[in-house]
C-alpha cells in the first residue's frame, strides 16, 4: 500500500467513478497539502481477459497543478508492478534508478486507470471558454505500466465543460465540478458518488 510522507492534508472532495469502458471504479480523494495537491485513489478492474486488476496511486503537484511525484502500484493475483517518479522543477523526469529525458516535454501524468488525471491540465491551464491549449502528459497504461508520451488537447466549452483530444484520435466532452474533478466523461467514467 502507497503511504504518503508528512501530515495528512485537507480533505476537499472524495469521488467514486464507475468505469463504462470496463468493468471497474475508481475511488478518489482531492487533498490541499501544505506542498500543494494531492490526488489519491484506489481503482478496481475487470481487464478484457477477466482479470481482476487493483490499483493504488498518489499524484503530488505543487502550487500551480504541476505533476512533481506520481506512485503507483498494480496488483494482480500474487503478481505486484509499481512506478515511482519524481519530478524537478526544471521539468526532468526521474524513475528511482534513472533520469528519463525522453519525458522532458511532458508536465501532466495520464493514468489510464482513472479520470482523476484530466483535473492536473484542467486546473493548472485555467482557461477561458473558447480557449485551447495543447498539452504534452506522460501516458501510464495499465497493467504493464509501460509509460508513452501522449499529446493532448483541452478546449474549455462552458464552464463546467471541456473538449478532451489526445493524440490516438480519441475525444470526449468532458463534465467537470468546480474542483475540476470529472463529474461525467461520455463512454468512459461516471460519477457514482462524491462527499
Amino acid at each position: 500500500m502507497i503511504r504518503s510522507p508528512g501530515p495528512a492534508g485537507t480533505l476537499l472532495r472524495s469521488v467514486v467513478w464507475r468505469s463504462v469502458a470496463v468493468h471497474g471504479s475508481d475511488y478518489c480523494s482531492l487533498l490541499q497539502m501544505a506542498q500543494g495537491w494531492l490526488l489519491k485513489g484506489t481503482a478496481v478492474a475487470v481487464l478484457q481477459d477477466d482479470r481482476p486488476m487493483l490499483a493504488e496511486y498518489e499524484i503530488h503537484c505543487d502550487p500551480l497543478w504541476h505533476t512533481r511525484r506520481v506512485a503507483v502500484e498494480c496488483i494482480m493475483a500474487s503478481a505486484a508492478r509499481s512506478v515511482d517518479l519524481t519530478v524537478g522543477s526544471s521539468g526532468e523526469w526521474h524513475s528511482p534508478a534513472k533520469e528519463l529525458p525522453e519525458l522532458r516535454e511532458c508536465i501532466d501524468i495520464d493514468l489510464a486507470i482513472t479520470p482523476a488525471t484530466n483535473t492536473l491540465p484542467i486546473r493548472r491551464l485555467k482557461l477561458e471558454v473558447g480557449q485551447s491549449q495543447d498539452v504534452s502528459a506522460v501516458w501510464l497504461k495499465f497493467p504493464d505500466l509501460t509509460l508513452e508520451i501522449l499529446s493532448q488537447r483541452y478546449t474549455r466549452l462552458e464552464a463546467d465543460r471541456y473538449l478532451y483530444q489526445s493524440g490516438s484520435g480519441f475525444s470526449a466532452e468532458l463534465v467537470v465540478d468546480d474542483l475540476g474533478l470529472v463529474a461525467f466523461y461520455p463512454g468512459g467514467w461516471e460519477r457514482m458518488a462524491t462527499l
